[in-house]
């Protein structure tokens, strides 16, 4: 069976931002940063014109959704332990365990996501990357979608989905990264 697709890794498709890893034992890392960089690669039916979508409709969203990550601090929404507050004066408070932080609320993003890993990162991106797709351009049929962040060179989260249900069909409920 032959298959196409493209593949997108270009240097401008990256974030900074803040976060901590919780670990299984209840340890958490401190506060740090990383500088991840997004690559992706879109497997999907060619078209009669010879293109399984055109690259310069998946740059944009792929930066898009960077933009929206990068000089935050990243907070998961979606943790059993850790709980956050966006207060009336501005600021969100996030706690876990005895540590308590207090940060600006413009400069926090709040994720459905229940730990800030690469691999949380990548299912975030693609997930919101084949909405936006299939919400842009509803006759592109993705059969599958690959996401890497890379927190350092040669270390990357990935995320797959494959089978995409064609558009106008119902897509199942994402579970919680």
């Amino acid at each position: 069976m032959e298959r196409w697709s493209i593949a997108v890794d270009k240097e401008y498709l990256k974030f900074s931002c803040a976060h901590f890893l919780i670990f299984a034992d209840g340890s958490k890392e401190r506060l740090h940063g990383h500088n991840y960089h997004v690559s992706c690669e879109v497997d999907g039916l060619l078209s009669q014109h010879g293109l399984v979508i055109d690259f310069t409709m998946v740059k944009p969203i792929i930066k898009q959704l960077c933009d929206q990550l990068d000089e935050h601090w990243i907070v998961p929404g979606e943790h059993a332990e850790l709980r956050y507050t966006h207060r009336a004066d501005g600021h969100t408070e996030v706690v876990y365990r005895d540590c308590r932080y207090l940060a600006p609320s413009s400069e926090i993003v709040v994720l459905p996501i229940n730990n800030t890993s690469a691999e949380n990162f990548a299912a975030w991106i693609g997930r919101n990357l084949i909405t936006r797709l299939q919400g842009s351009f509803g006759r592109l049929s993705v059969r599958s979608l690959r996401v890497a962040v890379s927190e350092t060179p040669g270390q990357a989260g990935v995320y797959h989905v494959d089978d995409q249900p064609q558009p106008g069909a119902a897509m199942p409920p994402s579970p919680s990264a």
